[in-house]
């Protein structure tokens, strides 16, 4: 079969999407891998993974019914030039417009993948503001507009579809969850974590709703106790985000001692096999892929009772759940792997089988391909 991938970047494609592709291509099926920003660095890259890259335009972020219009027909034009069998998409602008134009086309089959809600659907402490409401709003209309043409919407974690597709009677044919998008585990050894010297770890871009105030809050907190504790941080800024860390903070908090910040760096699984325990306080995710990461090298975790990070913890096995917003309750259990330095290595061990059972890409992708009937 001929199966067009839509995404958005080209650096998704090649880093999330490499062993979903490999195992199309391993069935013998031709692949055409769609994204806005192609070098030719990423071209090749997607070239010898053996599909074919194709550029599209599209504003990944910005609402301009014009444009998106045009650009949507444009799309179409493209897919009806390749005659796929099947359209599969992913991420929100990809699944709504993505799967208009594969009908404009006269695609048969069309199959959509949200791997989280977004910012517009994720609460916050302040409650929603009046744009993010309005947002929400146009964002589901669209929804409804596309769900309705797929034979099929596939989601990460349970939560999703009943915050979605439930709640905002939504028709579909199909929903179907597919848990985290999983990893090549041989990336990711096990790494016997250090218990002498604790350190926790923070990996995401640095904005409010990845939960860096509250990870920054707590570390504070906890150092008030236990000054010597190290808390570290991967991940860029993001200023032109409202709720972007600014690096003006960043760097008071760097030079103060409260944390410790490298910048980008390109070698996270070595950093997460540094720290002793992994830490995510976002306010909702698909399934977090930097808590599978540390959950298959042996890191117990410490994440909020939201959806997508659930799907990651067994509470007081492999780490614990807090609710989301609270650093005290944070720091709390951070304290908690200080004055008990011995569940470290235990829980990190859970961790790391529950990976191994969840999180294999390999697994993963056979159900995807079960899935999406391939």
């Amino acid at each position: 079969m001929k199966v067009a991938v839509i995404g958005t970047v080209a650096s998704s494609i090649i880093g999330f999407r490499r062993d979903f592709i490999n195992s199309l291509i391993a069935q013998g099926h031709q692949v055409y891998a769609f994204a806005v920003d192609y070098t030719d660095e990423t071209r090749h890259k997607v070239v010898e993974l053996g599909a074919v890259p194709i550029e599209y335009l599209f504003n990944r972020t910005g609402i301009n019914p014009v444009h998106d219009v045009f650009n949507t027909l444009r799309l179409a034009k493209q897919l009806k030039a390749i005659k796929p069998d099947m359209v599969f998409s992913y991420f929100s602008k990809p699944v709504i417009f993505g799967t208009l134009a594969a009908k404009l086309a006269g695609v048969e089959r069309r199959v959509a993948m949200l791997e989280g809600l977004g910012f517009i659907f994720t609460d916050q402490p302040e409650g929603l503001s009046r744009k993010t409401r309005l947002l929400r709003q146009i964002q589901v209309l669209l929804y409804r507009l596309s769900f309705s043409l797929l034979e099929k919407i596939i989601f990460l974690n349970p939560d999703d579809p009943k915050d979605l597709v439930v709640k905002y009677n939504l028709k579909v044919k199909r929903v179907e969850v597919l848990g985290g998008i999983g990893l090549d585990l041989a990336q990711y050894p096990y790494v016997k974590p250090d218990v002498e010297c604790i350190s926790f770890l923070f990996v995401g871009r640095l904005l409010k709703e990845k939960g860096i105030n509250e990870f920054v809050t707590a570390a504070k907190i906890v150092k008030q106790q236990y000054p010597q504790m190290i808390f570290s941080i991967l991940g860029g800024l993001d200023e032109g985000n409202p709720g972007g860390l600014k690096a003006t903070e960043l760097n008071q908090l760097n030079d103060s001692g409260v944390i410790d910040y490298s910048g980008h760096v390109t070698n996270v699984a070595e950093r997460i096999a540094r720290c002793s325990v992994f830490v995510l306080p976002s306010y909702r995710e698909g399934v977090p892929r930097s808590t599978q990461e540390a959950m298959a090298i042996g890191r117990p975790v410490i994440t909020t009772d939201v959806p997508g990070c659930r799907e990651t913890i067994i509470d007081g096995v492999n780490g614990f759940m807090v609710p989301p917003w609270q650093p005290q309750a944070l720091a709390d259990k951070m304290i908690y792997f200080i004055e008990h330095p011995e569940h470290i290595e235990t829980m990190g061990l859970e961790s790391y089988k529950l990976a191994q059972e969840k999180f294999d890409a390999a697994k993963v992708n056979r159900k995807l391909l079960k899935l999406l009937e391939l």
